[in-house]
């Protein structure tokens, strides 16, 4: 299966809003529509190679589609509006488990009050399928959804309440890597889905498939079932757990702080790490609003200093501190005893210069807490699962 032609190599610069991202092409500046609304941070860092199909008949200041980014030199499919193509493609040649000959009815099918992607007919029953576009890995695990989705939420208890003896309901997860074992819902953003999807598993057929990209964007051969590790999800998709809290101090500027004191603030954008062991979502609303009495460090930094971005860490695993000290390996300074008067770090307030969430270590290491520090975990529930 070979969805484009032709692609050109270009160097991507930045994303001025979710479907525009500029490049430079042949050394000059261009811009390009990106099909995809999740927030690929990952995906989208700086200098990265993203893949450019020329669109036919459109404006010469829009005039190409991003199609792919490479990772490791390996194209990840970004085109969200084909994937369900290649769903289609992937059922239609029997290469979904659980789905082999099935037939596909039509497309676009609405049922309850959703619309679906697909209406099969799968041994002589019915089946209404959404599929499922994952960019978002690491190492061995992919997760979905990469940002909150009420949508995608509502898809799943929709199907669950349209299956019966007659019909079935089913979600199919492509994870648009290669390399990945175990799939899991990304309960760090987005709790909601998670818990839904567990809520619904006994009821519905959940499927995510690996699937890889040749170079000249052609679906490769193989295709790999993923292990849905339902146990690990039910122990770490809780509302408790770290985060990160990241604020723009938009000017130099002195804070008194508690009982700090007066301390003197850089210009630029500083990296709070807490936690709670109950209510996380309640905690870190609380951290986003500047209107509240002061109780903690960070508020009073949160009064001066802009909202940019809060980043649960969901577990039962204790790992504020671990955040903390990693930050501090890649952060350029720190504020000494902030937010850490209860344990022995030197503090929980990193600064940065420029942009955390356009910095491949800053990223690296919220993937590491976030994903890859799960893979044995996944991996021992898939060796208990496939166990005598």
């Amino acid at each position: 299966m070979k969805l484009f032609t032709t692609a050109e190599k270009a160097v991507f610069r930045t994303r001025p809003n979710r479907f525009v991202i500029t490049c430079l092409l042949n050394g000059k500046p261009v811009m390009a529509y990106l099909p995809n609304p999740g927030r690929l941070w990952e995906l989208l860092l700086p200098g990265v190679t993203v893949l450019l199909v020329r669109q036919p008949g459109t404006s010469a200041r829009m005039r190409y589609i991003a199609v792919a980014v490479e990772k490791k030199g390996v194209p990840i499919f970004l085109h969200t509006h084909l994937n369900n193509a290649v769903a289609r493609y992937l059922i239609e040649n029997n290469r979904v488990p659980g789905l082999e000959g099935a037939a596909v009815v039509r497309p676009e099918v609405t049922a309850g009050k959703s619309r679906f992607d697909f209406l099969l007919l799968h041994g002589g029953r019915e089946v209404l399928l959404e599929v499922k576009s994952c960019t978002l890995f690491s190492g061995t695990i992919g997760m979905f959804p990469d940002a909150e989705t009420l949508r995608g939420r509502k898809h799943l208890l929709e199907l669950a309440s349209q299956s019966g003896m007659s019909r079935r309901g089913a979600v199919l997860v492509l994870v648009h890597s290669p390399g990945v074992r175990f799939f899991l819902p990304e309960y760090h953003t987005d709790l909601g889905f998670a818990r839904a999807l567990l809520s619904v598993s006994d009821r519905i057929m959940v499927r995510a498939l690996s699937v890889g990209w040749n170079r000249d964007l052609s679906l490769a051969k193989n295709t790999k079932n993923l292990f849905i590790p339902w146990g690990l999800i039910r122990d770490e998709a809780q509302d408790r757990g770290s985060y990160i809290i990241v604020l723009h101090l938009r000017r130099t500027r002195r804070i008194t702080a508690g009982s700090l004191g007066a301390v003197l603030f850089r210009q630029g954008y500083y990296l709070y790490v807490g936690s709670a062991q109950k209510n996380l979502s309640k905690r870190i609303a609380r951290h986003q609003r500047k209107r509240k009495n002061h109780f903690w460090h960070i508020d009073h930094l949160r009064e001066a200093a802009d909202f940019v971005a809060a980043l649960p860490v969901r577990s039962g695993d204790d790992l504020e501190c671990r955040i903390a000290a990693s930050l501090q390996k890649i952060s350029g300074w720190h504020i000494p005893r902030f937010g850490s008067s209860d344990c022995v770090c030197a503090s929980h307030l990193c600064a940065m210069t420029d942009n955390p969430l356009r910095s491949p270590s800053f990223i690296d290491m919220l993937m590491y807490f976030r994903i890859d520090r799960l893979a044995e975990r996944a991996a021992a529930c898939c060796s208990a699962h496939e166990g005598p």
